[in-house]
């Protein structure tokens, strides 16, 4: 039996031809006719045509004119950023951050909601939604779709949340059905971690890379695992809760869902940072003692890498030690391109602590990924989730076939 193809049909291939065209406009930002002709292909004509239709159906709007060049001016044509709107929120034990951002990714309005005690976690979500919507000036229906980043993840067979003990009001059986009940646009739920993954795919470091590894390094340290360039999210979705991993240098932690800590989180968590100080003789600098640890840590590791000698050096290795000791295990059963170090404590040590864990992994595991900072440093996991709901958002907008 002889396989068979069907050739594409005149609308497909506009709408192959319309995508394309979109796609270069938000990677380049306005553009003018000839210059799309040239990035697809196409011909004049055809560019001028697939224009008119992109501009009638809303998805393009003229911008302007080219100047600054010998000869007439060019009109140019970006994307109409009103076509659609996304919003993305981060929920954390200490409140819930909403974004929204128009469909060339530019973030509109924000809103910060402290947590409240005795407050229902959809009220919270329906409120933060609510106030960075007002402030955009739009109304919620105007959300074509919302991407909610939480620690732990829901689990895709009972919609339990996992993995995250510590955050209140958010461990109810039927949470995802109260909360598809009181919003009304389609709404995705990820990992926060997952989601600072993405920002750091689709806008930072990771760009251009199938094969990744980030380690998230704040309250707690989590990882993010990107192979064939789709996130590998795990049974229950608990792929990447590396604070969880067995370690040497530690003992076993055992009940670690119980005690919600586990070897490495023991062994190179923000805790740890204090005490490596004090045994060095580092004291923690003025302003730092009575805030988080995670500000302590940041304080702690900012200024040995300010000063990396002595007691600072000394401390930046050991960190830097306890740090590659987990890697190595996820190095060693995953083989990744690249690893992305990213969240407030590994940050603060910088190039000098990031080049110190580097030396120590091509010690410990049998392969030498290259680690990189990570680059997106704004709300890494609110960007994540903005960046995520777009991709969904622009796959449905965009697609002419259905026009």
């Amino acid at each position: 039996m002889t396989g068979t193809t069907t050739p594409g049909t005149p609308s497909l291939l506009r709408a192959m031809n319309d995508r394309a065209a979109l796609d270069l406009l938000l990677e380049h930002g306005p553009l003018s006719r000839t210059r799309i002709g040239r990035l697809t292909g196409l011909s004049k004509p055809t560019a001028s045509q697939l224009l008119a239709r992109l501009e009638a159906a809303g998805l393009v709007v003229a911008t302007g004119t080219s100047g600054g060049r010998p000869g007439p001016s060019a009109q140019l044509y970006g994307v109409n950023p009103r076509a659609a709107h996304v919003a993305g929120l981060d929920v954390t034990p200490s409140g819930i951050v909403a974004a929204v951002a128009d469909l060339t990714g530019e973030v509109v309005a924000s809103h910060e909601l402290p947590y409240a005690e005795g407050t229902e976690a959809v009220d919270r979500v329906t409120s933060a939604l609510g106030g960075a919507v007002k402030e955009a000036g739009l109304a919620r229906s105007d959300i074509h779709r919302v991407v909610i980043a939480t620690p732990g993840s829901f689990d895709p067979h009972t919609g339990a949340l996992r993995y995250a003990e510590h955050l209140p009001g958010w461990h109810s059986p039927t949470l995802l059905e109260e909360l598809a009940a009181a919003l009304p646009m389609p709404v995705g739920y990820e990992n926060d971690v997952n989601l600072a993954a993405v920002a750091e795919q689709r806008l930072g470091a990771a760009r251009g890379h199938g094969d990744f590894v980030l380690l998230w390094n704040e309250e707690g340290l989590g990882a993010a695992l990107v192979l064939g360039g789709r996130l590998h999210r795990g049974w229950t979705g608990g792929a990447g809760e590396v604070g969880f991993l067995p370690v040497p240098g530690h003992p076993l932690v055992r009940q670690v869902t119980r005690v919600n800590s586990g070897g490495y989180q023991a062994l190179a968590g923000v805790e740890v940072v204090p005490g490596m100080a004090a045994a060095l003789g580092i004291a923690t600098p003025p302003g730092a003692e009575a805030g988080t640890p995670v500000d302590a840590a940041v304080a702690l590791l900012a200024q040995a890498a300010g000063h990396p000698e002595g007691a600072n050096l000394r401390l930046l290795q050991q960190y830097a030690t306890a740090l590659a000791t987990g890697l190595a295990a996820l190095v060693a059963v995953l083989d990744p391109e690249i690893v992305v170090l990213a969240g407030a404590v590994t940050a603060a040590g910088g190039d000098v602590l990031r080049g110190l864990v580097e030396d120590e992994l091509a010690d410990l595991a049998p392969s030498r990924p290259r680690l990189v900072s990570g680059a997106v440093r704004e709300r890494p996991v609110l960007r994540g989730a903005l960046e995520s709901a777009l991709a969904t958002t622009r796959d449905e907008v965009f697609d002419t076939s259905r026009r």
